[in-house]
Order: C-alpha cells, then sequence, then structure tokens
C-alpha cells in the first residue's frame, strides 16, 4: 500500500470517527458536536505542542544557540497550518494533481538552459509534499521530477534506485546534471545516493547542487523511538549513519547547501541538521515541514537553482 493511500484512509477514518461522534450528540449536546468537528486540528495542535516542549529541553546543552519561546510559540502556529494542509489534502488526495515536467521550455533560451530539479520528500510523505514548489517549476516551465520513496518503511538504502531514475531522466531532458532537493529523509537519501556515484570534474558532476532542508544529518533524537528500518537509520549517531559518512566522497560535502531550524521540531538537537563542509544556514521560529513550505526559503532554493 503506498503513502498516499495509508493517508488517505486515515483521513478518512478520522474524519468518519468524528463524524459519527457529532451526529450522535446532535442536537441534544451542540456544545460537544463543536469539539467533535474541531477534534482533528486540536489533537494535532497537542501533538506538535508535546514535540515543541521537548524540542525546548533537548536543546538546552546543543552547540547551536537556543531559539526564545515566542519563536517556538510562532512555529508551533507555522507547523501546525502546514502539516494540515500538506497532511490533510496535498498528499493524502493531491499526490497526481501535478505531474512531472520532462519537457523544457523553447519558448525562452534563458529557461531551456536552466538544470533540471529532482524532489524528493521525506519520511512517511509523498510527492504531494512538493505541490507548491511543483506549480512553480511547471509555471516557469523547469523541468523536474517528484518522486516518491516507497516502501514507507523501508531501508533508505532502497530509495537509491528511485532517486537514480529520476536524475537520468532530468538529465536526458535537459543535457545538464540537475539540482536535487530533499526534505528531511530524503537528503539523507540523495546522500545515499550520492555516495554511489564516483569522483567526477565539476563539469559532469552527478548533481549541479544538492538542497537539504530540515535533514537529519546525525540523527535525530526522535528515532530513539522509532520502530521502523528508515526511522531506526535515523537514530542519533546510528551505524546506518556512520556507514554513509565512511562511504561518502570528501569532495561532494562542498556540493551541498543545508538548511536548519532552530524550532525544528522533528530534528533536533539543532546542530544534527548540520552537514560538516556543506553550506549550512540556519533559519529561526521554522517548525519541520514549514521549511519547505516559507517564501523566504523557497526563494533562496530558486536562486540555488539556477546554472
Amino acid at each position: 500500500m503506498t503513502n498516499a493511500w495509508i493517508q488517505r484512509l486515515l483521513a478518512f477514518a478520522v474524519m468518519a470517527l468524528c463524524g459519527v461522534g457529532a451526529f450522535l450528540q446532535w442536537p441534544q449536546n451542540p456544545a460537544v458536536v463543536l469539539l467533535y468537528i474541531a477534534l482533528p486540528p486540536l489533537l494535532m495542535g497537542l501533538v506538535e505542542a508535546i514535540q515543541f516542549g521537548i524540542l525546548f529541553l533537548v536543546n538546552r546543552t546543543d552547540s547551536t544557540p537556543r531559539a526564545s519561546a515566542l519563536q517556538h510559540v510562532q512555529a508551533w502556529w507555522g507547523e501546525l497550518c502546514c502539516t494540515a494542509k500538506v497532511f490533510g489534502w496535498w498528499q493524502p488526495f493531491q499526490r497526481a494533481a501535478v505531474p512531472d515536467n520532462l519537457a523544457p521550455a523553447s519558448n525562452t533560451e534563458s529557461t531551456a538552459a536552466l538544470p533540471g530539479v529532482v524532489l524528493v520528500h521525506g519520511f512517511f510523505c509523498n510527492r504531494g509534499f512538493w505541490t507548491h514548489w511543483m506549480r512553480r517549476l511547471r509555471s516557469e516551465g523547469r523541468v523536474y521530477v517528484a518522486v516518491d520513496l516507497e516502501p514507507a518503511f523501508g531501508s533508505i538504502d532502497d530509495y537509491v534506485s528511485t532517486i537514480d531514475r529520476a536524475v537520468r531522466r532530468v538529465r536526458e531532458a535537459t543535457n545538464l546534471p540537475p539540482v536535487l532537493v530533499g526534505h528531511s529523509m530524503g537528503g539523507l537519501a540523495i546522500r545515499a545516493w550520492m555516495a554511489t556515484q564516483s569522483v567526477q570534474t565539476p563539469k559532469d558532476n552527478a548533481a549541479l547542487r544538492v538542497i537539504t532542508l530540515g535533514t537529519p544529518h546525525h540523527g535525530t533524537w526522535f528515532g530513539g523511538a522509532a520502530h521502523s528500518i528508515n526511522g531506526a537509520q535515523m537514530r542519533l549517531a546510528s551505524p546506518w549513519l556512520k556507514a554513509l559518512a565512511d562511504k561518502e566522497n570528501v569532495g561532494h560535502a562542498a556540493q551541498y547547501v543545508c538548511f536548519f531550524s532552530n524550532c525544528d521540531n522533528i530534528v533536533f538537537p539543532v546542530s544534527s541538521a548540520k552537514l560538516e563542509g556543506g553550506d549550512n544556514r540556519q533559519l529561526n521560529a521554522l517548525g519541520h515541514v514549514a521549511i519547505a513550505h516559507d517564501a523566504s526559503v523557497i526563494n533562496a532554493c530558486w536562486a540555488l537553482m539556477q546554472k
């Protein structure tokens, strides 16, 4: 079963349970009916508030300066809005709404000469995560492929072939090495793919640039509670992460631009999202999903997606 179907079933189950509960309470208890209607965002807000609370405590000993309490509150609200849209609509129901584009625009020479883009989502997500990115890329006539990493709870190493196929398709369409963008676990999947690429000259690089958004390059505290294969691989200083670092070519790190937030409620301690040798760029007051949906971050990524 695909990630989209799992999320779709979960969405239907939540709506059904809340709908039945509201129906049974109507018209005797209108206040309880309203509570049932508001229950999904309330529960999501509570779960994310707990995440931010744990983040605040764990980051006390991190080398990166701590965010303020106000920044945590701002990040919580922004994250709640983003996750409701991404997990409540885009990923379950809009995964295929915006197709890949492998036909470079021919109306302008500058657009046709731009490198293509490969978009790689994170844990338990799908290509619908990039809906707003794909709309913008398509409107500009850019070549891009947004992958689905399946199975949802398999090994990160199993995603390498999916990324490789996407890179080949984009490169054939543009005759240029692409820019790879990975959110969260997607950044680790890209690193695993990069580790399979031989040392090349800058002209023939497998990737023009790699952009990671909230990627647990050194794992995350939450990985300690993970039971899936890929979740365990993202534990802090996991054997898989150490083996990946040993396989990587040192020169590849210079191709990475790593955005990380001081309020990432999934990837923490904050410094775990930094990559040695990469261009690490700190963001403030942005939650884990919101990192990839913030307008200023997207514009910064667009500037990096040039030739």
